[in-house]
């Protein structure tokens, strides 16, 4: 007999709440960053592209792409939790919901406002749903996944990220002063609302159970 430590259930509403916020958060950030008509962040630039060639929704194609690169995953032995899977459907409904209810702005003042407002809020939404720690992006578990095998995580994660911003610009996807703000801005912003958001047992009082 073994006894494992049981999270609370307070504990595991505030790890789904955050979780599902993050997400939703990351997903309307996302389609901001679209409506400003800057430029977008690579993975966006490879949906718009397809998008744009193939039809169908960015949302959509979010969560296409979402799952092929989840299929990904099976080589590299990577287990998905419950936010994975989360992730792969959420963001993708939420740019297509908040792409059909806001307008794009066409005063050079008001998309570079809206593009800022998308970089800060993918900050924040990043730091919510990585806090909740219940299971990485299918796109992140591909570039951890990569890295276990040997390779370098920042070279893992540059060569995907210049691969699919390549590849959605030849689709047709936008890349411009946001790509850059982003590429510059999501580093530091994680940085500070990553321990912001996370949720530690520590000093918690853990209920055992038998397993």
């Amino acid at each position: 007999m073994r006894y494992v430590a049981a999270v609370p259930a307070d504990r595991r509403a505030q790890r789904t709440a955050r979780l599902l916020s993050g997400l939703l958060l990351y997903g309307v950030s996302d389609a901001l960053l679209i409506q400003a008509g800057l430029g977008v962040d690579p993975w966006d630039v490879l949906h718009q592209g397809l998008a744009r060639t193939l039809g169908l929704q960015v949302g959509t194609w979010s969560i296409i792409v979402g799952a092929v690169v989840l299929m990904l995953w099976v080589p590299l032995r990577q287990r998905p939790g419950i936010g994975t899977l989360a992730n792969v459907v959420l963001v993708g409904l939420a740019i297509d919901v908040t792409v059909w209810c806001v307008p794009a702005p066409h005063r050079l003042v008001v998309q570079i406002a809206v593009m800022l407002a998308g970089v800060v809020l993918n900050g924040l939404a990043t730091g919510l749903y990585i806090g909740a720690g219940m299971g990485p992006g299918p796109r992140d578990g591909l570039m951890t996944g990569l890295a276990a095998r040997g390779h370098s995580v920042r070279v893992a994660r540059t060569a995907i990220e210049v691969t699919v911003l390549v590849a959605g610009w030849l689709l047709g996807g936008s890349v411009g002063v946001g790509t850059v703000v982003y590429a510059l801005g999501i580093g530091p912003l994680a940085h500070l609302t990553l321990p912001m958001f996370a949720l530690r047992d520590v000093g918690s009082s853990p209920r055992a159970r038998c397993a």
